[in-house]
């Protein structure tokens, strides 16, 4: 159907897919998940694609019944939050929906993050128990002491000498899986971080009834199938490898293939041994299959799509990458406060290039004149704002961040500027936010100044965004040196080994300017925009 848009009593210009809103029915994540295998219970649900390894639908619903039940026996409830810091595996989900079906909320960290990182997640969430695996387990502790936390590890892989609770122990648990009344409107399931349009990570509450809403939003476009075998590259603690690629697949009742790290040889390796049809990945995986000479080695005919969402790719390399695969390139457009998927372009039909999209059922949006306010019609470009039962809930104990996010009619600001046209394809062209995008992942530059700012000879400092041609953007530091520092000649390369010791490996910097004062408004406010001229 095409898109329609309408004129309200108010002025404002609303878009919205032509398509009916999707009926949300009353489930847990989990249980609404499980159901769509309930009818095949011996097809596998998934694979660790590093070891062969199968658990079947029979065996996924078991499992995450007994780790519910191991959980609950050692404490945790409804409500409670279990953090999640390892790479994909089937273990990962068993874990996290063992978690969800006991009423925990689940928070998942970036396992290359470094204890300072992982200690900022877990006071702010607030986390009961951490999941992690053997070589994660020193940061996991050393984030653990940072936060001033009583948290308790399980262990993936662990035999229990570590001194945390092995995850097969939980596994084996034969007590009764607890009987939670959650309400699916207001029981949260994910607590997953986001800096929003600006500043310091948040944690996003996301309902039930969003993550139930947006699965079935979005499988009104991809068209996962029960015989699918979808690889899961994207990690887990992101939207769109948990949003999109767990939970779509395992809703359609297919089988979702584990990756834990990316490297282009293993992943080809992947999709020919176990014939994937299909995978949702971020722009520099889609440079790489449109570019690496490994790629006309191997048997690629199972893929039937390949999805990209995460940051806008550009037309010319979506079209490279599909005519080397044989198969269509599509491109996805989403938000974690939204839950994952605002707008994706279905396979099915075909390809405009460069477009992000066309709105999801039920999805409403606006392009709003970030200047003046007023409404834009089709081919015109604003900012866009969202309407759409998968919002997040708000920020947790962030009320006013959530009141600059989300406005009193429930439209979120997403900072992000697009246009969307006559057919309903939707374009995102630029950023207000200052947020910057590397290979997909959110990096806050308010984040970034307090690391450097702590360096004893930085008197200041602001980051701003530069080009780089493999992650799309790097961050790029201006530093304001000490007089002390001065004297001594604090060089770049100090400054940028502070950083890297600091933060995972997708935010360090890629460049540092010395400049003698951070511009600022007469508010205080730090003028970026200045600096991304000048450099």
């Amino acid at each position: 159907m095409r898109m329609t848009t309408s004129t309200e009593a108010n002025g404002r210009r609303v878009f919205t897919s032509g398509r009916p809103d999707v009926v949300v029915p009353p489930l847990s994540l989990p249980d609404f998940l499980l159901a769509a295998g309930a009818d095949r219970p011996d097809h596998p649900a998934l694979v660790d694609g590093t070891s062969g390894r199968v658990l079947t639908y029979r065996q996924l619903t078991a499992g995450v019944r007994r780790v519910a039940a191991g959980l609950a026996a050692r404490g945790l409830r409804r409500g409670d939050v279990c953090a999640l810091l390892a790479p994909n595996s089937p273990e990962w989900l068993l874990a996290c929906y063992g978690a969800m079906s006991a009423g925990a909320v689940v928070t998942g960290i970036n396992p290359q993050y470094t204890a300072h990182e992982v200690a900022g997640q877990l006071r702010q969430t607030g986390a009961r128990i951490v999941v992690t695996a053997p070589p994660f387990l020193q940061t996991t502790r050393a984030g653990i002491a940072a936060a001033g936390l009583r948290t308790e590890i399980v262990l993936i892989g662990g035999d229990g000498t570590e001194g945390c609770v092995p995850l097969d122990r939980l596994l084996e648990y034969q007590g009764a899986a607890p009987a939670v009344d959650l309400d699916p409107a207001v029981d949260l399931a994910l607590l997953p971080c986001s800096s929003g349009t600006s500043g310091l990570p948040k944690s996003v509450m996301l309902t039930h009834r969003a993550c139930v809403a947006n699965v079935l939003q979005q499988r009104a476009a991809l068209p996962f199938r029960a015989t699918d075998r979808l690889l899961g590259v994207a990690p887990f603690y992101h939207a769109t490898g948990f949003g999109v690629v767990a939970n779509g697949t395992l809703h359609a009742g297919g089988t979702v293939v584990t990756m834990p790290r990316f490297d282009v040889e293993g992943m080809l390796g992947l999709i020919e041994a176990h014939r994937i049809t299909a995978t949702v990945v971020v722009p520099p995986i889609v440079v790489a299959l449109a570019k690496h000479p490994a790629v006309d080695a191997r048997d690629l005919s199972s893929l039937r799509w390949v999805a990209c969402g995460a940051a806008p790719l550009g037309g010319e390399l979506q079209q490279a990458a599909a005519r080397r695969l044989g198969c269509p390139v599509v491109q996805g457009y989403g938000m974690t406060e939204l839950t994952a998927g605002i707008a994706l372009w279905s396979p099915s039909i075909p390809v405009r290039p460069g477009a992000a999209g066309r709105l999801l059922p039920g999805v409403q949006a606006r392009v709003v004149d970030p200047l003046g306010g007023a409404d834009l019609g089709p081919g015109e470009s604003g900012e866009l704002w969202i309407r759409s039962q998968a919002r997040m809930a708000g920020y947790r104990d962030n009320p006013a961040a959530t009141a600059e996010t989300v406005d009193a009619d429930g439209w979120v600001h997403t900072g992000d500027i697009g246009r969307i046209d006559a057919d309903g394809a939707l374009f995102v062209l630029d950023r207000i936010k200052e947020l910057i995008k590397v290979k997909g992942f959110q990096v806050a530059p308010a984040e970034l100044e307090a690391v450097l700012r702590a360096h004893p000879g930085i008197a200041d400092a602001a980051v701003v965004s530069m080009p780089d041609e493999r992650a799309g953007e790097r961050p790029k530091a201006f530093v304001v040196r000490s007089r002390e520092a001065d004297a001594q000649q604090l060089e770049a390369e100090q400054i940028m080994a502070w950083v890297t010791e600091r933060v995972a490996p997708h935010k360090r910097l890629g460049a540092v300017e010395f400049i003698d004062a951070v511009p600022t408004s007469p508010a205080g406010k730090t003028l970026r925009r200045l600096l991304v001229h000048r450099g």
